[in-house]
């Protein structure tokens, strides 16, 4: 791309809704949004690609290799996502179960035109456009996005029941019994048919109920990603790798301070949410030692304590070398799925869960982000997110939870519910509507 062009910015809040409005005419386009949390000081606080020049899709099989062939082939940004089921090409396992939404596992674009948008700039990357051109056209945008009434209810949809949730965990907690695995992370899916919605409306709400550090708004033609994750899978800064698994959930109260700081306490002392973070520490470290530079592995945070709208969460972060001769598609493939997301070990817990799940999880607990020109890549996990298929009129969104042999399962089953409040509000704003 040519040699970006910056713009004074003086309405921050402004901009980004216009940068939001003008993307949608893309059939492709790509929007990360930190929401000014500044884990490990991003450079931007909101990156949109927009366009398409070039793209690579592909399902389990030789989706790396293909990714790897189409990273050398151009060396300048590329955004995309990784699904969860990228999982059958590293391990020999399959996926049967329903898949009501369609994302390929991995999907990468070379986008038209990059936007950077930082504290009081805009920068614009692109390779034919004009620069001033499409500074104009996002200013000439709408300032917000315009609500828009579901004309009909979503009917939202629980894939199994609250006894078969609880019949599950009980039978994993056998296997845990048995020594098959430590800590699973077992998922259940709320969906909805026939649903009508406006991506852009979605998000917006979303994020203003629920705005999250590593939140996405991610089109692909007619399939759509609505993120307020909270997590960062995993991020590269010269050889320097980072990952910041999340283990330990705690309910918020933010109407009674005493109470709120009391949820935190409790969490930060919880025995059982600290072995579960601990556990997954473990297996990042383990992960990330494959691929880095011998005694570079290291845990820079343990059990730290981070608030977010709704939930309190512990999170951890790991961090290593990256070992010399590798690129960022090793990197991606030493740690993927990750941990947070699997349990221990890695491969075991990924077949009990295509086992007792009842549907296929796609892009969720998978991954969204970018790579920079220098290499450098951020991507997040796709969790606290609602994936819309709008020519089929499919909507769904997943919750899942740690489940050790401590676990009580109608607390694990609460914590699904707790995790997915947001969604279900945005979905169904009548506050008295039951899920």
């Amino acid at each position: 791309m040519k040699i970006p062009v910056s713009f004074p910015i003086d309405n921050f809040k402004e901009i980004k809704m216009q940068m939001l409005n003008w993307a949608n005419r893309f059939n492709i386009f790509c929007l990360l949004d930190n929401h000014q949390y500044h884990f490990e000081t991003p450079a931007f606080e909101c990156l949109l690609a927009a366009g398409c020049k070039d793209s690579v899709s592909a399902n389990s099989g030789t989706a790396f290799e293909q990714l790897r062939l189409f990273s050398q082939q151009n060396q300048g940004w590329l955004f995309g996502h990784f699904g969860y089921d990228l999982k059958n090409e590293l391990e020999e396992l399959k996926s049967n179960n329903n898949d009501g939404i369609g994302f390929s596992d991995l999907h990468f674009f070379v986008p038209k035109i990059v936007v950077e948008l930082s504290a009081n700039l805009l920068t614009i990357y692109c390779d034919t456009e004009n620069a001033q051109d499409i500074f104009t056209a996002i200013k000439n945008s709408p300032a917000q996005v315009l609500p828009t009434a579901i004309k009909t209810p979503i009917a939202i949809q629980h894939r199994i029941s609250r006894q078969e949730y609880v019949s599950a965990v009980q039978a994993l907690q056998q296997h845990i019994l048995r020594g098959d695995c430590y800590v699973i992370n077992f998922c259940q899916e709320f969906f909805a048919a026939g649903a009508v919605i406006n991506p852009l409306v979605i998000y917006q709400q979303l994020t203003n109920i629920s705005p999250s550090p590593f939140a996405a708004l991610y089109k692909l033609n007619d399939k759509y990603c609505i993120s307020s994750s909270p997590e960062r899978y995993l991020k590269k800064t010269g050889d320097q790798l980072l990952s910041q698994p999340i283990k330990g959930t705690a309910i918020r109260d933010t109407r009674n301070q005493q109470a709120d700081e009391e949820s935190k306490k409790q969490l930060l002392s919880s025995e059982k949410e600290k072995s579960e973070n601990v556990m997954v520490v473990d297996l990042v470290r383990n992960d990330l030692s494959r691929v880095c530079k011998a005694g570079t592995v290291q845990v820079d945070e343990l059990f730290g304590m981070y608030s977010f709208p709704q939930v309190h969460q512990m999170i951890s972060t790991i961090s290593g070398q990256l070992q010399q001769g590798l690129n960022w598609i090793d990197a991606i493939k030493a740690t993927f799925p990750m941990g947070s997301m699997t349990g221990a070990p890695k491969k075991k817990v990924m077949q009990l869960t295509e086992h007792y799940e009842q549907t296929k999880r796609g892009l969720y607990s998978g991954s969204i982000g970018y790579v920079h020109p220098n290499g450098n890549f951020d991507f997040n996990v796709v969790i606290r997110s609602i994936l819309y298929n709008a020519a089929t009129q499919y909507l769904s969104f997943e919750t899942g939870s740690a489940i050790t042999f401590n676990s009580i399962a109608a607390d694990e089953y609460e914590e699904c519910l707790l995790k997915a409040a947001a969604l279900i509000q945005v979905l169904q704003p009548n506050p008295n509507t039951e899920v």
